[in-house]
């Protein structure tokens, strides 16, 4: 497995993401390849844990506007940056990569850190590796915020993601930064899309970013039975369960419902619509905040 490094001076000229940058060293399962992974991690260390993950293609920086005030609420925060995106390791091929892949790396990680008592806060990739992470050792988990994201389960792919996808696979250029951009819906400054593209100096160091469309899990995709695994631990999840979708994303618009109403920890908890686009954190940090706390404070 070849593994590329972004270089630390790609990320000097990011003005407005003032967290320290931590690291930990995992093991990729087939090969043995050592993987750095990076990760923010902010707060006392015996606080209760909140843990951002993010999606696909943007990296922990899209949490800069949400780490200090959950901080300041007193609570641990970390955000770590998966395989392939921000700071961590990048594997350069695509055959590198896989859902569950994914899964067992950032359980390493999970479990090399012994965190415990997570609230997990994630969004789009961010939630299909989280949500089976915390299905996968439920006992770590505390309580779940999910926004624009979800577990699919095989079927049908929705049209806008269908085009996501083949855009993904096949545009030949992959302009991460505006891609971003184009799913908020108040726009982001130039050096923002600079931020965002900064882990990806050339296009060699783009494969889990392409690639990772290909993995959701419709159709007869390979990862439908452990999708349906990590579902019936969710069909007996009695812990907090709030969902706090978007109102302005056409990939993920209406998938509250797939978890309200059928994960028991949902029932009662003031699942809330926050305003904007697909990258909710851009356009409604605060919002997200909120929520994450409703939850925490109830666990």
């Amino acid at each position: 497995m070849k593994v590329l490094r972004t270089p630390d001076d790609a990320f000097a000229n990011i003005g407005d993401f003032p967290f320290g940058p931590r690291y930990a060293t995992i093991s990729d399962a087939a090969t043995g390849t050592p993987l750095r992974v990076h990760y923010i991690d902010e707060g006392p260390r015996d606080a209760p844990v909140v843990l951002m993950m993010h999606g696909e293609p943007s990296w922990s920086y899209l949490y800069r506007h949400m780490i200090a005030p959950v901080v300041a609420a007193g609570y641990r925060v970390l955000a770590p940056d998966l395989i392939g995106f921000g700071k961590s390791d990048k594997p350069a091929a695509k055959s590198d990569y896989s859902y569950a892949r994914h899964v067992g790396w950032m359980r390493q990680w999970v479990e090399q850190l012994e965190l415990n008592d997570i609230t997990l806060a994630c969004q789009d990739w961010g939630s299909l590796v989280g949500l089976r992470l915390a299905a996968a050792m439920p006992d770590r988990f505390s309580g779940i915020v999910l926004a624009n994201g979800g577990l699919p389960e095989g079927g049908p792919a929705p049209r806008a993601f269908a085009i996501w996808r083949a855009f993904a696979q096949w545009s030949p250029l992959f302009p991460i930064g505006k891609i971003i951009s184009k799913g908020t819906a108040r726009g982001l400054t130039a050096a923002e899309i600079a931020a965002y593209d900064a882990p990806f100096p050339d296009a060699s160091y783009k494969a889990g970013a392409r690639i990772f469309p290909s993995f959701v899990p419709f159709e007869n995709n390979v990862a439908v039975p452990d999708q349906k695994a990590a579902w019936a631990v969710f069909d007996r999840w009695d812990k907090p369960f709030l969902c706090c979708f978007s109102d302005g994303d056409p990939i993920t618009r209406g998938g509250e419902t797939r978890f309200i109403g059928r994960v028991p920890g949902a029932h009662n908890q003031p699942h809330t619509t926050l305003k904007g686009g697909h990258f909710i954190q851009e356009d409604d940090p605060q919002g997200f905040v909120d929520c994450i706390l409703k939850v925490r404070r109830g666990a």
